[in-house]
């Protein structure tokens, strides 16, 4: 695949300098470089939420008949008394 950056450009001769003493192309210097870089850092492991449910998984919802205006208040209280 084909791509565009924008390299300082002592880095950039550098870059080259080293290809050419190593008789390596610089695509292949570019991509040795990205794969240190990216096996340096592990891959982030995907956040997962701790299970404190409490209850039996079957019972039935204690919460299911109030409306919302009831779990509002069930959750916060009287705002009134704030």
């Amino acid at each position: 695949m084909k791509t565009t950056l924008d390299i300082h450009d002592e880095l950039l001769l550098r870059a080259k300098r080293h290809a050419k003493e190593t008789g390596r192309p610089l695509r292949a210097l570019v991509e040795d470089g990205l794969r240190w870089v990216l096996a340096a850092c592990p891959p982030r492991t995907r956040y997962r939420l701790a299970d404190l449910r409490a209850g039996e998984p079957d019972a039935p919802d204690p919460l299911e008949g109030y409306s919302w205006p009831e779990l509002r208040e069930t959750i916060y209280g009287d705002p009134g008394a704030r």
